[in-house]
This record gives C-alpha cells, sequence and structure tokens, in this order.
C-alpha cells in the first residue's frame, strides 16, 4: 500500500470540464488535462481496505486496489500489466462506465470514493503512451475456426480472447465499420471513435479478421456460417427499440433515440447523409422521453445541433439527493445525477405520463400532451386532477429502452430457445444449439459496456473449452473459487 493515510489528505477531485459554451460547437471530449501528479494523488486515497468491495462491484472483477497502488508509485507498466489481465479495453469503460465500482468503494461509507474509473482511464492512456500496448499474435495457431457475429464490445472481447487462445477468428458485422454499440451508440463527446480504430488496428495485427457490411442472416445465412466455423457467438445486442404506445406515434419528426445518436455518429465521422434521411434538431423544440444514459445523450447531441428547447421527460418522480435506508452502500445508488449533457443546457422533469403526440395540419408533431402523476407507492400512482397539459414538440426522442435482440432472421435456419423477454436463453454461455454460443446484451438484456465486455470474456473461455477441451483463457469465476 502506498500512502496509508491519502485518503485522509486529498479529497476526490476529477479532471475539469470544458466550457459547455465552448464544447457545444464541437463533438471532441469535454475534459481538460489533469496532471499526472493528482491522478497519482487520487490513486492515494484508496485504503487498501481488507475486503474491497470494489472487486464485486466491478462486473470484470478487476484488481482496482493493486493497480491504484502501482499508479501512486508511478509504476505505470505494472498498473498495466494488472488492469489488462481483466480487461481488454479500459480505454473504452475507463471513459463510458458508469463505474459501479466507485459505488461500492468502502470510502463511499462516508466520503466520496476513489476516482476508479479516472484512474483506469488514465492507466490506459498511459500505456498507449509508453509503447506497453503492442500487437501479441498467438504464437501457436489451433486451427479451430470462430465466427463472432457483431464487432461491439462483447465481440471484441470474445473476438480478442479467442484469438489470444490461438483460434482463428472472424469478426462479422452488417455496419461499414466495426465497433457496434461503441461507434453508432454512443456520441464522440464521450468516446472519440480514434479510440475505437486505435484499437482495431491491434486486433488486427493479431490476426483477427473482420467480414464488414455482411448482415448475418440476410446476405449470409446463420446456417451457413454454422457449417462453416467450428464455433458461432452471436453478439448481436438488444437493439429491437421499445416503442412509445400513445396516440400519434406515428406522426413525422417522432424517432427512436438511437437513430438520432447513429445519424450524428456518422455526420461527425464525415458521412455525407441525404436530406431525406437525416435527423437535425437545429431551432426545434425537442422532447426526449427517458432518463437513462441513452436519453442523456440525446440531450448533449440536440445540445450540438442548437434546438431552440430541449425537454426531458420522466414518469418517476425526481430521485433523492442522498441515499435512502432501502438502498444502502454497496448498492448503486439510485440518485439524482446530473450528466455533462444536462449541465449544457436542458429542462428536467419527473413525474410525467405521456398521453398523445398533437400533429400539424402536415402530419409532423407539433406538440405532447401529458399529465402530472401522483405516485402512491413505487408501483401505482393517479392522475393529478387538472394538470393535463400540452408541451411544445417538433421533435421528439424515445430513449425508454429496449426489447430483445434482433434475431428474427436466424428463425429460418434454427429453433433457439429464448427467455421470457425474448434474449437468449443460455446454458455454459452456448445457446440451445450446439455450437452457437451468445454473449452481452443478446442475453444478458440492455446493460452496460463493462458487462458486455465481461461477457464476452466469459464465453470466450466457454467456447475455448468446447472446441480444446481445456482452456488456459482467465475467468473471473475461476479468481472467485481460487480466493475462496
Amino acid at each position: 500500500m502506498g500512502k496509508a493515510d491519502g485518503f485522509l489528505i486529498f479529497d476526490r477531485e476529477l479532471p475539469s470540464y470544458r466550457d459547455p459554451k465552448e464544447r457545444i460547437n464541437d463533438s471532441k471530449e469535454i475534459y481538460l488535462e489533469f496532471p499526472v501528479l493528482k491522478t497519482q494523488e487520487q490513486a492515494a486515497r484508496c485504503m487498501d481496505c481488507g475486503v474491497p468491495f470494489c472487486h464485486s462491484g466491478c462486473p470484470l472483477g478487476n484488481l482496482i486496489p493493486d493497480f491504484n497502488d502501482a499508479v501512486y508509485e508511478g509504476e505505470w507498466e505494472r498498473a498495466a500489466e494488472i488492469l489488462y489481465a481483466t480487461n481488454n479495453f479500459p480505454e473504452f469503460t475507463g471513459r463510458i462506465c458508469p463505474a459501479p465500482c466507485e459505488s461500492s468503494c468502502v470510502l463511499s461509507i462516508n466520503k466520496p470514493p476513489v476516482t476508479i474509473e479516472h484512474i483506469e482511464k488514465s492507466i490506459a492512456e498511459k500505456s498507449f503512451e509508453l509503447g506497453l500496448v503492442t500487437p501479441e499474435p498467438p504464437k501457436k495457431r489451433t486451427g479451430k475456426k470462430v465466427a463472432v457475429v457483431g464487432s461491439g464490445p462483447a465481440g471484441l472481447a470474445a473476438a480478442a480472447q479467442l484469438n489470444r487462445a490461438g483460434h482463428l477468428v472472424t469478426v462479422y458485422d452488417k455496419a461499414e465499420k466495426a465497433g457496434g454499440l461503441l461507434r453508432y451508440g454512443i456520441p464522440d463527446f464521450k468516446l472519440e471513435k480514434w479510440t475505437i480504430d486505435r484499437r482495431l488496428e491491434i486486433l488486427e495485427q493479431e490476426g483477427i479478421k473482420f467480414e464488414l457490411g455482411v448482415e448475418i442472416g440476410k446476405d449470409v445465412t446463420l446456417k451457413k456460417l454454422h457449417k462453416k466455423y467450428d464455433a458461432v457467438i452471436l453478439c448481436i445486442g438488444s437493439s429491437k427499440p421499445r416503442a412509445l404506445t400513445i396516440p400519434g406515434n406515428h406522426l413525422k419528426g417522432i424517432h427512436f433515440a438511437m437513430d438520432f445518436l447513429t445519424l450524428q455518429n456518422r455526420k461527425v465521422a464525415g458521412e455525407t447523409i441525404p436530406a431525406d434521411q437525416d435527423i437535425d434538431a437545429r431551432d426545434k423544440h425537442v422532447i426526449v422521453i427517458g432518463g437513462g444514459d441513452t436519453g442523456s445523450d440525446c440531450v448533449g447531441t440536440s445540445n450540438r445541433q442548437f434546438a431552440k428547447s430541449i425537454t426531458q421527460l420522466q414518469y418517476r418522480n425526481m430521485p433523492s439527493t442522498q441515499r435512502l435506508p432501502s438502498n444502502p452502500w454497496p448498492e448503486l445508488p439510485m440518485v439524482f445525477t446530473a450528466s455533462s449533457s444536462h449541465e449544457e443546457g436542458c429542462e428536467r422533469s419527473w413525474g410525467w405520463l405521456n398521453k398523445e403526440f398533437i400533429a400539424d395540419e402536415n402530419g409532423y408533431v407539433k406538440g405532447l400532451k401529458v399529465v402530472e402523476l401522483e405516485w402512491r407507492n413505487h408501483r401505482e400512482y393517479t392522475e393529478k386532477p387538472g394538470s393535463e397539459r400540452i408541451l411544445p414538440c417538433d421533435l421528439a426522442f424515445i430513449a425508454i429502452g429496449y426489447e430483445r435482440p434482433e434475431h428474427d432472421a436466424f428463425h429460418a435456419n434454427f429453433d433457439f430457445e429464448y427467455d421470457n423477454r425474448g434474449n437468449f436463453k443460455l446454458h455454459n454461455w452456448q445457446t440451445s444449439v450446439p455450437g452457437v454460443f451468445s454473449a452481452g446484451d443478446a442475453y444478458r438484456g440492455q446493460s452496460l459496456v463493462v458487462w458486455a465486455i465481461s461477457d464476452g470474456r466469459e464465453a470466450a473461455r466457454a467456447i475455448d473449452i468446447y472446441l480444446m477441451g481445456e482452456s488456459n483463457l482467465p475467468s473471473k469465476e475461476i479468481s472467485k473459487l481460487e480466493l475462496a
């Protein structure tokens, strides 16, 4: 342990944001530079507690106190070795993870937690800066071929691990560029795409092949893929959006959030979008329905398109600003938070039920009828008498989650088993079809990037055992047994 009393000496500190008035004029990351010495001071706040709850809070099982100690000592190579042992892509999670590890940090019982996410990003970037991240193709090939369907975080993690085991890995994706949700679903101001391209270049140099612009089930059948490869893993995400079933939801100007975010990411990348396909918030009254990260990203994107007004609606009551007794540490705190997008300009309103979209004479949305709710408990509410109103709305984004994976095209070839939410039902990461595996949101449902990476790693080990009878790939489950 580097500094025994670091948590008593140093306060929690993070990099400052660029001025909102400046940053809404571009799509660059929003943080200012942060001195290395300050990052080391933040690492010194780690208490090296007897039972590091951050281990269980992190879906990847990152060895957080260990890399914190290395950072404090300035031993960046050791820190990188520790971090990459459990996380293939800390340059992604260090930018976009909501950091459940910080919620379970023991220090957070009565103080602000250690800045684990920032430290993780710092290690990742320092490892690239020092030339520690280099292609490491396997020394020996097994001759086994594996197809990975989907190039999001789960697919890339599975591909990286399977390639490391010596298998011949090909990643398929229907998009023209790899990255999946990382590239098309997350705005550049949170994750600039050069970080993805940098990692993809390394994966390719390690021997992974990418077949892009190929949609499995349409351009190539899953049956053909199943015959060609020794194993297939479906990492197709959970991309069927949940609709808002109220009158008027068919009107022009009402879009699913991911359609809007994908278009913006393509525009930022320099692609030309046909005028009849574009979604532009400039000078419009925008309403975002849904209060999660996707809704917040729509707010930030609308700010960068210079909307006239932005209103984000949620039907639950406003969360408490502090933990409630029913939500104790080390649970993820269900408290009020504001993202950088909200700070750039947005009216947030809680406790509203959406009743009907109002049309103009040309079939475009011009308003949203809402009514205020009075909640009796967590599940029951009544509409507040006399509270109904119509909000101006030229553009609406539906960000209320996703129903299930888009697996309809596979039904002609295989009779997959699904759970009650329509996700793939798995046994040891294998679907009901022998040799076909799945990982990430396609089986878990809509979740976090860090969970997708974890799933991809665990599923890769299961595939390796399926192909070879045993595996030397790491597993957090094995690590837990060893610790016990």
